[in-house]
């Protein structure tokens, strides 16, 4: 990987949060590399949104409410659309491996974090089961941009168990090809996700 993919690919695993100051000596260190590649990762990821500055330094964006709620509005869209096409396209070996991922990931309900990367690598195996590439390529550039969140929703009390439940949801429309149903179902769940991280904002407030 390239100094941009590494660094994106840091924010997004958590190494990196939002509100960090990155350093590029740090970095460059960090990564092996001389200083400009990493200069030059840094300025892009400047202009696309992923890092802002603070004074002279550079930190990790947080996104504040419009913009998650507009990042929002465009993943469900996408997300939806996922769904209906892997309920079309995806091969029964898919199916069963998105029910196992499901069942896996009731270990991780006492570890948000933990449920969290969990979760990206399910909707992750609904993205590459839709078989559309450039869905996928967008949805990979609306999940980066989710990194940017300070929290997860799934550290709300309760709210691990009603997401797997959803996610079986998900999962057996897609089993049973239903491609509405896939749709609606991943709709209400990230319309969900998406309440419960509306009223953790508000009690933050």
């Amino acid at each position: 990987m390239d100094a941009h993919a590494l660094i994106l690919d840091a924010i997004d695993r958590g190494a990196f949060r939002p509100g960090d100051r990155l350093v590029e000596i740090e970095l460059a260190e960090r990564f092996g590399m001389s200083r400009t590649p990493i200069r030059e990762a840094l300025q892009r990821l400047e202009t696309q949104g992923v890092l802002r500055r603070d004074g002279r330094s550079l930190i990790v964006a947080t996104l504040n409410h419009d913009q998650m709620a507009e990042l929002y509005a465009v993943r469900t869209e996408l997300e939806a659309l996922a769904a209906r096409l892997a309920a079309k396209h995806a091969a029964a070996e898919e199916a069963r491996v998105l029910a196992q991922m499901v069942d896996e990931d009731v270990a991780f309900l006492d570890d948000a974090r933990a449920l969290s990367r969990a979760n990206r690598r399910f909707h992750r195996q609904i993205h590459l089961a839709s078989h559309n590439r450039y869905l996928v390529q967008q949805l990979d550039m609306v999940h980066r941009s989710m990194a940017l969140m300070a929290t997860t929703s799934l550290a709300a009390p309760g709210r691990g168990e009603v997401a797997l439940a959803e996610h079986h949801a998900i999962v057996a429309a897609i089993a049973a090809g239903d491609g509405d149903r896939a749709a609606d179902a991943l709709r209400s769940h990230l319309s969900s996700a998406f309440e419960t991280r509306l009223r953790e904002e508000a009690r933050a407030f």
